[in-house]
Parts: structure tokens; C-alpha cells; sequence
């Protein structure tokens, strides 16, 4: 699109509101959503501490987790606390992901039915850390409403993958009309069936953009209360050394 999708949202309500925007017209402006919602959270370089606190049968516990992340295929995770993970560490490059375990002094490639398996008893799965953030190039959008979340007006939108083999077929996303954030995404199989949810509990400005910095995501075929993300800190356009994204680096 050549025009910024700010100039139609005028446009967008009031065909929302009337029934009558047509179908070419609205694939358009769907489109142009997801580009701003990409464009908003895929950056470039960027260095997050962030904790997990994963809520469990036997009570909750906080992971404590410092993430260097380049674009969309790589990115470096170290856990910090508490002692029993701290060294723990996860490399991604492109759709392979290995974990290092200083325990054990092992690296293992994380592959096939182990990408199902939970993250550290999380709700977060290994494929859904491998999952490639950008909605545009992925997905077929439809606007198919509007609702008001956290008191902002949103976009309620349907996402359809395009490619077959996809982790989620079918999502639903809630979309701030203003700050083009993701305040809330259901995710489906191709039945329908409903797997994994996540809300977004608040939203702050840093570096420039719109930030989700608390929110929940909840697998929605198990028990507990779900798992909780909250990003500490993030630092954009960080300098990160290639050197980082290497299987050499998980040893050190």
C-alpha cells in the first residue's frame, strides 16, 4: 500500500458500522493493519530482560530471562535466575533451535515432537518460540468487527495461515485501532478448536513504539491459570555481535 493505513481508518468505522465495506476493499485495508502491527513490534536489533512466571499446580515461579534478538530468525536467550535454571540458554537460527544445560554440560537440538513440548513447565511451547512474528506475509486477514479492550477502541480480525503445514490455521486477534498492538489473540487448530490464548494486561511507550509489557498466555487444553510475561526492560537498536548467534556461544 502506498498510502499510510492511518488515512482509511476514518473510512473503516463508518463501513464497519454501515455493513457496507466490500470485500476487495476491506482485504486492502486488512492488510494494511497487519503492516503496521509488524511494523510496530519486529524490529531490528534488540536486548529484553524479561521474567516468566509460570502459575503451576503446586504454586507459581518466576524465571528471570535476558534475550538478544536480531530480526526475525535469530536470537540468544540466557536465564538468570533462579540458581537451579541460571546458565541455562537457548540459541535460535532460522527454524532450529537448540538449548545448552550447564548441569549436564549438553547441547541438544530441539526437533521434531519435542518442539510440543513445554518450555521450562510453561504454557509456551518450543514451536511457539520458533513461530516467525510477522503477521503480514504469513496470513489472509478479515475484519470482522470492532469491541473495546483495556478501554481502547480494537479491531476484532480473523487470520487464516497460508501455508498448510502452520502451527495455528486459524487465529483471532484484537487489535488497538490507534497503536496497531495485539491486545488479545486467540489461536485455533484447523478444526476450530480452540489452543492457546493470550491477553495482553498493559501497554507501555518505549523506544518509540508500543510495548505489551505484561500479558498471559494460556494453553487453553490444560488446567492453571496460565503463564505470565513481563518484560523488565528493552533496549532497541542494541549493537549485537554476530559472534553471539552461534552454538559455540552457548558454552560460554
Amino acid at each position: 500500500m502506498k498510502k499510510p493505513a492511518a488515512l482509511f481508518l476514518p473510512f473503516i468505522g463508518l463501513a464497519l458500522a454501515v455493513g457496507a465495506l466490500l470485500p476487495g476493499a476491506q482485504a486492502a485495508n486488512a492488510e494494511g493493519i497487519l503492516k503496521k502491527i509488524d511494523e510496530n513490534r519486529v524490529s531490528g536489533n534488540k536486548v529484553i530482560i524479561s521474567e516468566m512466571i509460570i502459575h503451576g499446580r503446586r504454586g507459581s515461579r518466576t524465571l528471570r530471562v535476558k534475550s538478544w534478538i536480531q530480526g526475525t530468525d535469530k536470537s540468544f536467550s540466557e536465564y538468570l535466575d533462579p540458581p537451579r535454571e541460571q546458565g541455562t540458554k537457548m540459541l535460535k537460527l532460522g527454524d532450529q533451535l537448540w538449548t545448552y544445560y550447564p548441569a549436564s554440560d549438553r547441547i541438544i537440538l530441539i526437533a521434531g515432537h519435542m518442539l510440543r513440548q513445554s518450555v521450562m513447565g510453561s504454557d509456551l511451547s518450543y514451536e511457539d518460540m520458533l513461530e516467525d512474528p510477522t503477521l503480514l506475509g504469513n496470513h489472509v486477514a478479515t475484519i470482522n468487527g470492532e469491541e473495546t479492550l483495556l478501554e481502547r477502541p480494537c479491531w476484532l480480525m480473523s487470520l487464516e495461515a497460508k501455508k498448510a503445514d502452520a502451527a495455528y490455521p486459524q487465529r483471532r486477534i484484537w487489535v488497538d485501532r490507534e497503536r496497531y498492538t495485539v491486545l488479545k489473540e486467540e489461536r485455533f487448530a484447523r478444526s476450530g478448536k480452540l489452543l492457546k490464548i493470550t491477553t495482553v494486561e498493559s501497554v507501555r511507550r518505549l523506544g518509540g513504539r508500543w510495548v505489551p509489557d505484561r500479558a498471559r498466555f494460556k494453553d487453553a487444553l490444560s488446567e492453571g491459570e496460565g503463564t505470565e510475561f513481563v518484560i523488565r526492560d528493552i533496549e532497541f537498536d542494541a549493537a549485537i555481535p554476530d559472534s553471539l548467534f552461534s552454538k559455540a556461544s552457548l558454552r560460554k
